[in-house]
Formats: C-alpha cells, structure tokens, sequence
C-alpha cells in the first residue's frame, strides 16, 4: 500500500508530489495510502521540534489518558506547527484524493511517550465527528519520527471506508468496534512503518488502530483532519465546535475552519 510519488520542479517549498491517477484509485479502493518522503529532512526536524516543545508546556486533551498526549489546534497557538497543519503540499494531496474542496477540520498532535503501554485500538474516525452532508473526509498523519511497528505506526483495514452502519467505539477497549462489526473482525489487516516525513492518508471510515510506543524515544505524529469545504455542522456537541454558537445547518465558519487550496491538477 505504499506509493511512489514523483516530485515536481516548483519554487514552493510546500509543494508535494504529484500522486500518478493508479495511487488515487489505489486510495480510493482501499480508504487508505501511503506516500513517503512528502516532507524533507529540514522540514521533520523542524517540526519535530516544534512538537516535542509543545509536549513539554501544554497539557492537552484528557491529561490522565495513558494512550497519548493529544493536543488539538495547535496551529492557533504555534507558528511552526501552523506552517504544518497549513502546508500547500498536504493540502494539495489530500484534495487530490478526496476530490472535492476541503477545509481543516482540526489538527492533532498524538504523541505517544516512550514505553506508554497502551495501544489506540480499533475506530473510525468520522462517527465522532458532528457533521453532515459530508462528501469525504481524510486524514494525513505526518511521522515526525521513524515509526516502526514497535514504535506505534498504523494498521488499516482496507476496503471498510463505505461502512456507515458502525457506532463511535471505545478506543481503549480492543474489543469494542467488532462487537459494533463482529465481520470485521475477519477482515484482513495492513500495517505500514513509517520513516519520518512519511504520511499516510486515511477516510475518515476506515477502521485502524496503532500499536503502543515499546521502544525507548517518543512517538510524534501530527496530524491534519480535512473534510468537505461544504459540509454543515449537525448539532452533536464536539470540543472544536461547542464554542462557536453554531446552530444545525450552519456551515463551519472560515476563520475556525480554513479552506486549504486546490490540489494543482484540479
């Protein structure tokens, strides 16, 4: 399920790959894909940094939560991290894949700490989400570490990004999404290492889960959430949203929710 992208000559220096149509189908077909080298060495480092910093001096979602530190929004609060919740290449990608305009939903660091002892068991994503009419959604996880198995990369289950008969699950209990889907539990996995810069890109339906951090360096990942530019909020209540004062209908407003731009072949 790995690609290889070709590079185009730009004076971006966001600019990514061009992903060949076979690595769109591929996506498609499967709810998932991953695309090495979509950063550059000077670009992990400095973003790794950035996020390692962030670890140290923000709290984050549910502090007392073994799995992970999950910080939310960063990009509102760190200008190295927008640059990168922001970044014109993913964007482009992800609109690529998706096929229709998009907008950040949110961006999330999960950063798993050395030795953290517990995995994020198997979910969707998109059933937490309070949206509706929504064309598509996909998320890009950028490694800002070499994330081998051991390390707490990805497993996908391909081909279950239609399924929209399954409840939000637990994702502390290794159980919970195949007593909401006892057939995918016979479904067949893919696991997909990661070097740092690598990304995977994953609908917001498919089921996946990633391993606990059994080695000794932390697990840093940073993540993009993009969704359909034109979907509308449903009313379900959501940490990103209940803010805002939205009512059922309203579309998510620009300044909380960027539009990100149009892939180049679009």
């Amino acid at each position: 399920m790995t690609t290889a992208a070709r590079t185009t000559e730009s004076t971006d220096q966001q600019a990514g790959p061009v992903l060949p149509e076979e690595i769109v189908a591929r996506y498609r077909s499967d709810g998932f894909v991953h695309v090495p080298g979509v950063l550059r060495p000077e670009e992990v480092e400095r973003y790794r940094n950035a996020a390692r910093s962030v670890f140290d001096r923000e709290q984050g979602l549910h502090p007392d939560n073994p799995m992970f530190k999950q910080v939310v929004n960063i990009w509102r609060r760190d200008e190295v991290l927008r640059e990168l919740t922001l970044h014109r290449g993913l964007a482009e990608l992800a609109t690529r894949l998706a096929g229709v305009p998009l907008r950040i939903w949110h961006d999330q660091l999960l950063i798993k700490p050395p030795h953290n002892g517990t995995p994020t068991e198997f979910h969707q994503d998109a059933p937490y989400w309070p949206h509706a009419d929504s064309r598509h959604s996909l998320s890009a996880w950028v490694a800002l570490v070499d994330v081998p198995v051991e390390r707490g990369c990805m497993t996908f289950i391909p081909g279950q990004q239609e399924r929209r008969d399954i409840r939000a699950t637990d994702i502390s209990d290794a159980h919970d999404l195949f007593d909401a889907a006892p057939d995918l539990a016979y479904q067949p996995r893919v696991t997909i290492p990661l070097r740092a810069g690598d990304v995977t890109f994953h609908n917001g339906y498919t089921p996946h889960t990633a391993n606990a951090n059994d080695t000794d360096e932390f697990r840093l990942a940073h993540v993009n959430i993009y969704v359909d530019r034109e979907l509308h909020y449903n009313g379900r209540r959501h940490v990103c949203t209940d803010p805002l004062g939205l009512e059922p209908g309203d579309p998510l407003p620009d300044d909380s929710f960027p539009p990100v731009p149009r892939d180049r072949g679009a």
